[in-house]
């Protein structure tokens, strides 16, 4: 096998990956990812023992044992950009040999789950309510990078997507991937369900505006009136289509659970979004231990 440059897969003096500062035997099977750093403990808190604690930059990562089954919580930090940094390096931890640097023969799968908030499209949607993704819409174009493979009912709902929201060639290819089938119907009870749009940022990106006029005006309409079947457009943030997309490339399974902290229907906004992101937690951390 070819072994993969120093330039390509960076590792640190210890050994360890770039960024995560991990080593394999310091993840678990299933992998808990939040985007804010502060998240993690209020995650790891739920454990029953937690055995590795480190931190490089915005990325924290405890691993530990809930109810008898080994679980990772790692943070993200903000947006795709370091999804794609978090997604590959942790694929590196179980799929490559970080001393021979090259790819293992035998391939391990990974459960990987976001718990984050989220913004609902759709009126009905209340702040505090639980949003499972089945599909993740890519707004932020990094899966343009990579040569996404998407099966048929993929290419169908993000051509009709493209058809209605053109990006007028200003605004990055639009992409969609699927959550695993395994993880969704595990997640997915008694929450709403529908496809996430993912954001390159939270201002304009998004249609907020304070000082600077959004290039797009029609873009909360647009998204929240999208329909192709009984697919629609729930909610949107800056992670879930990166995760949906990278996971499914390299054969992991991914899903993403999310609390509505602002419906941008109806303006309204959470008054105890904490309250509802511990629900959310344990609900999610009782569900991934019977995996």
């Amino acid at each position: 096998m070819s072994q993969i440059p120093e330039s390509e897969l960076i590792l640190n003096h210890d050994g360890s990956v770039y960024h995560l500062n991990l080593h394999p035997h310091e993840i678990a099977p299933i992998i808990i990812n939040v985007g804010d750093p502060d998240r993690v403990s209020m995650v790891s808190n739920y454990f029953d023992k937690v055995n590795v604690k480190k931190q490089k930059r915005e990325f924290v990562t405890h691993t530990g044992v809930y109810k008898g089954k080994a679980m990772s919580v790692i943070s993200t930090g903000i947006g795709t950009d370091n999804i794609d940094i978090v997604y590959n390096e942790l694929d590196a931890l179980v799929n490559i040999d970080l001393k021979t640097r090259t790819i293992k023969e035998k391939l391990t799968s990974l459960n990987l789950v976001r718990i984050g908030t989220s913004g609902a499209l759709q009126k009905e949607i209340e702040v505090d309510h639980f949003v499972c993704s089945r599909f993740g819409l890519g707004l932020d174009g990094l899966l343009n990078f990579y040569k996404l493979v998407n099966t048929q009912e993929e290419e169908d709902i993000i051509h009709a997507f493209i058809k209605h929201y053109p990006n007028h060639s200003i605004l990055p290819q639009s992409y969609i991937s699927k959550s695993a089938d395994s993880l969704f119907n595990l997640l997915s009870t008694n929450m709403y369900t529908g496809i996430t749009a993912s954001c390159s940022g939270f201002y304009g990106p998004q249609m907020r505006q304070l000082r600077l006029e959004p290039s797009r005006m029609d873009m909360i309409e647009r998204l929240s009136s999208f329909r192709f079947g009984e697919h629609r457009i729930t909610n949107f943030e800056m992670e879930t289509g990166a995760m949906f997309g990278l996971a499914s490339l390299l054969g992991h399974q991914c899903c993403a659970v999310n609390v509505i902290v602002a419906n941008r229907i109806s303006q309204q906004y959470s008054k105890d979004a904490d309250s509802a992101m511990h629900r959310l937690i344990q609900i999610t951390l009782d569900r991934l231990s019977t995996l």
